[in-house]
């Protein structure tokens, strides 16, 4: 499976997905910290990121399809790198603030669009389909190191330099990641000549109705769009509810979040195994039931006083492994059942309508954490899991098993 190919990919993705679990830290704490923001402008923050999703993925997804896709991955990682380093850059020179920010990270997250349609449908063209759970495995193992380390050295980062300047690490590392990109040789296919404004259309449409109809992805696609209501509550009011009703430092906040990713790791470790024995279907469900314990688990660490942080760290474990676990069979059996030429607009517009419902989500579940406080909001997200759970295990996707 270990391919040359593949190995550069996976570097690429490892050291940039490290730098992004930095910038994710750093970019809240810099508006809750220095930019003395609150719930609501966090929830704003996380809503701007994955805008670009809304307004544009369904249209990146039918232009991808019709692309060469790893030159869109090298050239959208030095577009991040550059926007990224305009952050520090703008406070040094004391001209950042909350809607300067925004523009940048909309500018960010639409490049990041552009550069997950190709990547993810890039994938399947250097991985056999007999070897896709394993890849997205592996590259989800990657994912869950950088979860552990990134926020701890986020946090440190953050104590030592500011917020700010440790944006800057993320931009180092999607540097290194074009730079790989660029050594992997794989022939594709030409890319298509002749698009049209009534031919893109025409291609979108295919898409959607490929994700919503006879590819019989509905139903894992629509309790997803579910799962991400939930995950975009608790992405709002986490760390708010860390520094404001805890009263943890970003050096404790940091330690939690790479508690989390030691339980995504040890996810990755089993999923495969996990999978063998439950089958795709209940394997997902039951990640889906370890989510919804952790974030009850999160609401019960205002209940215990000093003792806080452990219970904090205990939930960020449960969730760093449901999320470790469920990933790699979400994706692979998404792209088993779909041909090549659709890769792109399948990945991409069911990612683009999980993200819209994170834009639609996040400022709402900031004003709800203004109004009705942290607490109540973090088990709202709770029940909400607790309902994706049930609905999934209700229906034939239980039963259903992918090659691993």
């Amino acid at each position: 499976m270990i391919s040359p190919s593949f190995a550069r990919y996976w570097r690429a993705s490892a050291v940039s997905g490290f730098g992004t679990y930095v910038t994710l830290f750093a970019l809240q704490a810099l508006v809750v910290l220095t930019l003395d923001g609150t719930a609501s402008d966090v929830g704003w923050l996380n809503a701007v990121r994955w805008l670009p999703y809304l307004v544009v993925g369904i249209v990146v997804g039918a232009l991808v399809d019709g692309r060469r896709r790893l030159p869109l991955m090298v050239g959208t990682d030095v577009v991040q790198a550059v926007l990224l380093l305009a952050i520090p850059l703008l406070w040094w020179l004391d001209v950042l603030t909350l809607p300067v920010l925004l523009v940048v990270v909309a500018a960010y997250g639409t490049a990041a669009v552009v550069n997950s349609s190709a990547s993810m449908s890039f994938l399947p063209r250097i991985v056999g389909r007999e070897d896709l759970q394993r890849a997205h495995a592996r590259i989800d193992g990657a994912d869950a190191v950088a979860t552990t380390s990134g926020p701890a050295i986020g946090g440190l980062l953050v104590s030592l330099v500011g917020a700010p300047v440790a944006v800057l690490v993320d931009s180092l590392t999607y540097l290194y990641s074009a730079l790989t990109l660029r050594r992997i040789e794989h022939e594709e296919p030409p890319a298509r000549a002749g698009l049209t404004v009534r031919g893109l259309l025409a291609d979108i449409g295919e898409g959607i109705r490929w994700a919503y109809g006879r590819s019989g992805l509905a139903t894992l696609a629509i309790n997803t769009h579910g799962w991400f209501l939930a995950h975009a509550v608790v992405g709002v009011v986490l760390a708010p509810y860390a520094f404001l009703v805890l009263d943890l430092s970003a050096v404790q906040l940091g330690v939690t979040g790479a508690v989390g990713g030691v339980g995504a790791v040890v996810g990755t470790l089993v999923t495969t195994a996990v999978g063998r024995r439950l089958g795709t279907g209940w394997t997902i469900i039951l990640c889906h039931a370890i989510t919804t314990v952790a974030v009850v688990t999160y609401a019960v660490a205002g209940q215990v006083g000093g003792a806080a942080v452990v219970v904090l760290a205990l939930g960020q474990l449960l969730y760093g492994l449901a999320m470790g676990m469920s990933n790699s069979h979400e994706m692979s059996y998404r792209q088993l059942v779909t041909p090549d030429e659709l890769q792109a607009r399948t990945n991409t517009t069911l990612r683009s309508l999980n993200r819209a419902v994170v834009v639609v989500a996040s400022p709402i579940a900031g004003i709800l954490a203004d109004a009705w406080g942290i607490t109540p909001v973090l088990v709202l997200s709770a029940v909400l899991f607790g309902l994706v759970t049930l609905s999934l295990a209700a229906t034939p996707f239980r039963n259903v098993r992918a090659p691993v």
